[in-house]
This record gives structure tokens, C-alpha cells and sequence, in this order.
């Protein structure tokens, strides 16, 4: 079974330094290129996935629209799931990520962004700026799941879940599934694969753009990892 990740082209925010978590951000041009360029490496590679899954984030979505295009590969289907979306960042959500460390400090923040069971600060409704960071989306009003902040911890919960529930099931029947998710959902993932241990997450990098292939047995051994780079 061929299993391929590929995390979203830089994003707008990205770009800016900001954290962006649930904010539905679109791909800077330079993440355009970035998935313009994961699609021909698929092609080089000669990689053809038989479905796609990705998140209910738009820079996610066209991160795989895009490289599915220069792949030659846009009449498969792409299953959408909120449980593939980055982790909630909280108060952080649109915040420069300087200005955020220099706030709360190198600890916190570090433990925030590469530990395992630390959520940032959750995002109040009191927050004057609270619409704006915490946008009342109407995608998402269907659902029974609506964090305040998350750690990777809470993000790995969902995305393992999903994993199991529907992503698996398609991969054991069509043996070649792709994933085009975000850092840290994808982070959760790759850390179950490779069984990963929580002391040991922060060692855990997934660059933007860059196809990671994982080739698996049905009881989800690792028989070869590959990383197509940019």
C-alpha cells in the first residue's frame, strides 16, 4: 500500500510569520508553486494516487487541486474531513509568531509548538478581536467539535480517528491514497506511522510542498519511507 503526504504550499499567513490554525487562509504565491512543483515531482516519481483527502481548508484544498492538475491526475476524488485541519491555535490565531514568543516566552512557546500536550491560550469571546480570529465559519456548523485551542495531543485524537474510520478502509481496498493536510495534522499522522514517542515529537519537520511517500503492509508496517524534495 502506497500512502503519500503532502503538506500545503506556503500559505498567505505563512508568509506574514502569523499563526493561522482554523483561519481559512489561501496559498501565497510562492505555496502556488510550491504544489505546482509536489505534482511533478508525484509525476517523476510516477506516483498515481487512486483518492485524496484533505482538510476543510482552502489552502489545503487547492494545494491538492493544484498538484493533482500538473500530475494529470484531476479525475480521482477528494474526500474533504475538518479532522484533517491544522490544530486550532487559539489566542494565537493571527498573531506574529515573534511577537507571541516574546510575550509568552522561548518556554511556552516551544512547548506549544513542538511538545505534545500543550495548548496555547484559548481564544475568549471577551477578546475584542474575537470575530475576526475566531470567525463564526457556517462549514463548520454541522459539527459536533468546536476547540477553543488544541494541542498536537487533541489534533493527533481526531486525525487518528479519521485515519481508521475512512482513511484506512480506502487504502486497504485501493492500495494508493494521498493526503494533502497541514503541518500538524500530518505531524499526529507521521508520528503514529513511525511510532513516534511524545518525548521525541519535536524532532518530527514535514516542509511545505514536498511529497512524502510512505509504503506500508496491511498491518500498517513501514517498508519504505521516501521523500521527494523540492
Amino acid at each position: 500500500m502506497e500512502l503519500i503526504l503532502i503538506r500545503h504550499g506556503q500559505s498567505e499567513w505563512n508568509a506574514q510569520n502569523l499563526f493561522t490554525g482554523w483561519i481559512d487562509v489561501d496559498l501565497s504565491p510562492k505555496g502556488e508553486e510550491e504544489a505546482r512543483r509536489a505534482g511533478e515531482l508525484l509525476r517523476e516519481a510516477e506516483i498515481y494516487p487512486a483518492l485524496c483527502f484533505t482538510s476543510y481548508l482552502k489552502r489545503a484544498i487547492h494545494t491538492a487541486q493544484i498538484a493533482l492538475r500538473e500530475l494529470g491526475w484531476e479525475h480521482i476524488d477528494v474526500v474533504r474531513s475538518w479532522r484533517l485541519n491544522e490544530r486550532h491555535y487559539g489566542d494565537w490565531q493571527g498573531r506574529n509568531k515573534e511577537e507571541v514568543k516574546e510575550k509568552y516566552g522561548e518556554e511556552l512557546f516551544m512547548a506549544v509548538r513542538r511538545g505534545y500536550d500543550t495548548p496555547p491560550p484559548p481564544l475568549e469571546e471577551s477578546d475584542p478581536d474575537y470575530e475576526s480570529r475566531y470567525p463564526l465559519d457556517p462549514k463548520y456548523e454541522l459539527i459536533d467539535y468546536h476547540p477553543r485551542s488544541e494541542s498536537l495531543k487533541d489534533t493527533r485524537e481526531r486525525v487518528i480517528y479519521y485515519f481508521f474510520q475512512a482513511i484506512l478502509p480506502q487504502l486497504l481496498e485501493k492500495k494508493s491514497v494521498m493526503i494533502a493536510a497541514h503541518g500538524n495534522s500530518l505531524r499526529a499522522l507521521i508520528m503514529f506511522l513511525e511510532r513516534i514517542s511524545p518525548e521525541r515529537v519535536h524532532t518530527i519537520e514535514v516542509p511545505t510542498g514536498t511529497p512524502i511517500l510512505y509504503e506500508l503492509t496491511q498491518e500498517l508496517q513501514i517498508i519504505d519511507k521516501r521523500v521527494y524534495t523540492q
